[in-house]
């Protein structure tokens, strides 16, 4: 293994985990967008073009590992903020 091998796989490393936090960014910033009071539809169209577009240039231009990166974190940002709904979960006043 040379030195150009080691640095390649940090690169790739780096790519990976950058690409997550992206993918669970975008995934906030989307549902923010889709749930935001306002309910701009123009806002929420551009929104979900815009991911649909940077997820077909990230399968055509990027490495496995970098669109894996960024669906595992668009997946899971979509997943955690989507099933939280934004709320705090209620007390049920019938087991008082």
């Amino acid at each position: 293994m040379e030195f150009f091998d080691v640095i390649a796989f940090f690169g790739w490393v780096v790519r990976f985990v950058g690409l997550l936090v992206f993918g669970i960014a975008a995934g906030w910033f989307t549902l923010y967008a889709f749930n935001n009071d306002e309910g701009r539809w123009q806002m929420q169209i551009a929104v979900f073009l815009g991911i649909f577009l940077f997820t077909a240039l990230l399968a055509y231009y990027s490495s496995a590992g970098g669109l894996g990166g960024f669906a595992l974190g668009l997946g899971g940002g979509l997943l955690y903020w989507g099933m939280r709904g934004g709320k705090l979960p209620e007390e049920d006043p019938d087991e008082e």
